[in-house]
């Protein structure tokens, strides 16, 4: 029961005091507010001294910046790109003309490779086609040589020539073609004159008959023609002597 009366006694005391703490807080409120418009008003000039600052830094970087434009040298800086566009234009030329040194070199490195693996290629034909040049001489001697009398003997002429007329074709197909020497006037080139003849009958010169057989293979001389040819009658000697006469050269 004293605890209980002493509960109310502090309730009442604490309505009493109300009314004056009350005051006290309406008192406090108003100071807070004088000084809060005290600190309002004494903050407004600084912002506004803070925004004038700004406002003066960026037109002072502005001037700045003009008046570096102003000063900046583009003549020079002209003459710099024109003399580098210069150097490289230099390059280009010298690496331009490399590469075409480069492929006229190769192109002739082609060809002559290719001139030469066909010399050799021709070399090598004639070679193997003189080897067989002798056999073709054979082949005409026995021809011209050999009269069968038999039947028997006309066989085997017949077989053995049409072997010399297989090997002639085959001949023929890879451009070998014999010279027709007889008649026509001497030529160092082609012939190779192993006798003279003094004559009348032919002007001198002329080959009058064909020893060995030339060969030509294309353009190239396989083998010279062995000829006889016509030389100028001896002083002194009738025309029959002149005609049969002949000399070695």
């Amino acid at each position: 029961m004293i605890d209980e009366e002493n509960q109310l006694e502090n309730m009442q005391n604490s309505t009493v005091e109300s009314p004056e703490n009350s005051q006290g807080a309406a008192s406090a409120l108003e100071e807070a507010e004088m000084t809060g418009e005290g600190l309002s008003d004494t903050q407004t000039p600084v912002v506004e001294e803070e925004t004038s600052v700004g406002e003066g830094t960026e037109l002072g970087v502005a001037e700045v910046s003009e008046s570096q434009a102003d000063n900046f040298d583009y003549s020079a800086a002209i003459a710099e790109l024109t003399a580098e566009i210069k150097n490289l234009k230099l390059q280009l030329e010298e690496r331009t003309n490399q590469c075409v040194r480069i492929a006229a070199d190769f192109d002739n490195y082609r060809k002559r490779t290719q001139r030469e693996r066909e010399e050799l290629e021709q070399q090598i034909k004639c070679s193997t086609i003189n080897e067989l040049l002798p056999v073709v001489d054979n082949f005409e001697r026995a021809r011209s040589q050999i009269k069968p009398q038999t039947e028997q003997e006309t066989s085997i002429h017949k077989s053995y020539q049409s072997v010399y007329k297989q090997l002639v074709d085959c001949l023929k197909r890879i451009g070998v073609a014999p010279m027709r020497s007889e008649g026509k006037e001497f030529d160092p080139n082609l012939h190779e004159a192993v006798m003279r003849q003094p004559t009348n009958e032919h002007p001198e010169g002329t080959v009058l008959e064909e020893l060995q057989r030339g060969y030509m293979l294309g353009d190239r001389v396989l083998r010279h023609a062995l000829v006889k040819v016509a030389a100028a009658p001896e002083p002194g000697l009738d025309s029959e002597e002149n005609n049969q006469g002949g000399s070695e050269s």
